[in-house]
This record gives structure tokens, sequence and C-alpha cells, in this order.
């Protein structure tokens, strides 16, 4: 139960004028103590008795498009043996509260309410916990009773296919031999020879006879694309909020192609890395990516990636309008040499423009529907 601030002062009212007006003798002021009384009596009593039902909350899908209605049902049954009185019951949707009246219900007996949660923003809304009320008109007391577990909706980001737009920044690292020396790989590399404790299956036979002595192949390593994507939360980096949605949607397609093209991936956003086991599994943490002051801007991305994902072989760093070009080069200087590097500044309505200086690779976007020209672009 909880008694709220007029509660607690219509009975401070109802105290002085009781104890006053019997010390002054002041009838006036005894009667208006009482009648505060009587009026937060009442309300407490209002507030007994419960009702017994047994209430679901199923959401149709805790995953839409941003833009998409999010429809739900809730179903309330009355548990009780005797029927039930009207009530009222509250839904809490993220910031917002619904009100929902439930009429008089024999025991057995159901009602259903439908809604629909608009989704204009990306975010994860909380839907629930669902609770009945009971109190009184005035709102001096109330007692709420939970039914429901809340549920999160996933409201992910705009998207935009790629199709093969990426195919040659993500694959062409694909098995590049690298300097680094091994005893078993894909990439010959030269004889040597054999020490005692090499793999015997890699002695060169031909030459071994020819020479004499035991002789081994030598093999470069070979590297599998490792792609990370790293997003600039620091808010001084962006124009306003649409560009930061803008950068967000960037992510997420790029993440979404890599995911179905099977290779690997790391997303850094926020305070940690995202989760990239599957596509939905990567957008439901989109949704809930935020801008942050303590959040990373561009220039400290290359560091972020140098510490959590040393071995990656291709780097998109995404980040607003803000930073300057010389902010961009900043933030990749510090990646792995020999990484595939392609800083994407996300600026409404800018046209398309990519400039390339070795492996770095400064993009410009002004929309999302651009990006697959974009990714072409860079590619070629």
């Amino acid at each position: 139960m909880r008694i709220s601030a007029l509660g607690w002062g219509t009975a401070f009212v109802a105290a002085v004028g009781l104890v006053l007006g019997r010390l002054l003798g002041w009838v006036e002021l005894a009667a208006l103590g009482a009648g505060a009384a009587a009026v937060v009596l009442l309300s407490l009593v209002m507030t007994l008795g419960r009702a017994r039902y047994a209430v679901t909350l199923d959401m149709a899908d805790n995953r839409v498009k941003i833009g998409e209605r999010a429809v739900g049902r809730l179903e309330i049954r009355n548990a009780a043996r005797r029927r039930s009185l009207p009530s009222r019951l509250e839904l809490p949707v993220g910031a917002g509260l619904a009100e929902l009246g439930v009429p008089s219900l024999a025991p057995g007996a159901a009602h259903d309410e439908l809604f629909a949660i608009p989704t204009a923003r990306r975010a994860v809304v909380v839907v629930g916990p669902v609770r009945s009320v009971r109190g009184d008109p005035l709102g001096i007391a109330r007692r709420a009773v939970l039914w429901t577990r809340p549920v999160d909706l996933y409201v992910h980001p705009a998207l935009v296919a790629l199709g093969g737009a990426s195919a040659g920044l993500l694959r062409d690292l694909e098995g590049q031999a690298t300097r680094d020396l091994s005893d078993s790989d894909m990439s010959f590399h030269a004889l040597r020879d054999y020490v005692a404790g090499d793999d015997r299956r890699y002695i060169h036979w031909r030459t071994t006879a020819r020479r004499g002595q035991l002789m081994v192949k030598q093999f470069e390593d070979t590297r599998r694309t490792q792609t990370v994507l790293a997003l600039a939360t620091d808010p001084a980096d962006y124009a306003d909020d649409d560009e930061f949605e803008l950068a967000v949607s960037t992510i997420a397609s790029i993440g979404v192609q890599t995911l179905r093209d099977e290779r690997d991936l790391e997303v850094l956003a926020g305070a940690g890395s995202l989760r990239v086991t599957t596509p939905p599994v990567l957008l439901d943490d989109c949704a809930g990516v935020e801008m942050s002051p303590s959040g990373a801007g561009v220039t400290l991305l290359g560091r972020r990636i140098v510490r959590e994902a040393p071995q990656c072989s291709v780097a998109v760093l995404v980040t607003g309008s803000a930073p300057s070009d010389t902010d961009l080069r900043l933030g990749a200087r510090h990646l792995p040499a020999g990484t595939r590097t392609l800083v994407v500044r996300c600026d409404l309505g800018a046209d398309v423009s990519v400039r390339t200086q070795g492996l770095l690779t400064l993009g410009t976007l002004g929309a999302l529907d651009d990006l697959p020209r974009l990714l072409r672009r860079v590619v070629s």
C-alpha cells in the first residue's frame, strides 16, 4: 500500500484539527479534522481486498523494425470462486503508462485487451509488468499488485540490403598470406633442414633423396578475414540525433551482411562488444546503443580496436559529421599494420564521396540508401 503526498497532508490536517479543536474548544476546527480523518479512513478501506486474476501478457513479436507497430494481447481471467468487481489495470510501456478497465467477471471468465505500440524510434522498450490498482478516486491511497513480468520489445534500426556491395571489402583478404612462417598451412614458402620434433608428414622426400638429408616444407601463415566494426558514441562527434541513427543503421547493415556471409565479426559500440551470434541478436543489441558523454569518439576507436581485436584484418569506423579529416586519420593511425581500414563519416544530406590513401579509405555517407554505392566505390 502506498499513501500519496495528498494522503499524508490530509492525515496531518486531520490530526492538527482534532488536537487543536479539542484544546481550544474550536468546534469548526475539530469538525474539519474529523472530516479529514473520515476521508483518510474511507480511502484506506477502499484499498482493502484483492482480486484474484490470472493475467497473460502476450506480444505477437518482441522484435520489430523501426516504424512498424508492435501488437500485443492482454488476457485477464478471474481465478476466484466468486464474481469479481470491476477494476483497473495499468500497463507501463517504456516511459508511458496505459490504463485498462476490466469489467466484472464471473468465475473462470476472461477478458481480452488488444493494444498496439508505435515504434517511431529505435529503442529497447520495456512493456509491463501489468499491475492491478485499488484505491480511492482522490488518489490518497492506492495498492498495486503485479501480475506479469516485464517484456523487452526490441525496435531494430533501419537496414539496407548490401548483397554483393560489400563482397570485395569483406572477402578480398580471405586466405591472404602473411609474413609469419609456420610448419603447417596452405601457402608453401620454402624447404628447410629437418629438426627433431618436426611433423614427418611434411618431409619433402624427393629433395631428401637428392641431398641425402631430411628436408621439410615450411609455410606462410594465411589469415581468415576478421571484420571489426567500431561505432563512435561520443555526442561531440554528431550534429544531432538523426546522424547518430544513420551511424547505428550503417553499423547494423554491414554487421548483418557480414554474419550472413559467415565471416568472423566483432562489433564495438558503447561500453563493450555487441553480441554477434546471429543477425537478430546483433540487431537486439543495436537497438539499445545510445550516445554517452563517456563514450569513445572516433579518435579513440583505433586504440580500442587494438586493445580488444588486435587480429582484425578489416576495420570499419563509423562516426558523425563533426570530426575533421585529421581526426578521422588519427582514429585509424593506431590500427595494426596491414589492416584494411574504412572510416565512414555520416553527414545527413551529403553526397557520397570516397578518398583512398594506401590501406586507409575515408568515406562520406549522406543517407542509408547510399551505403551500397559507397562500399562499391571503396572496392573499386
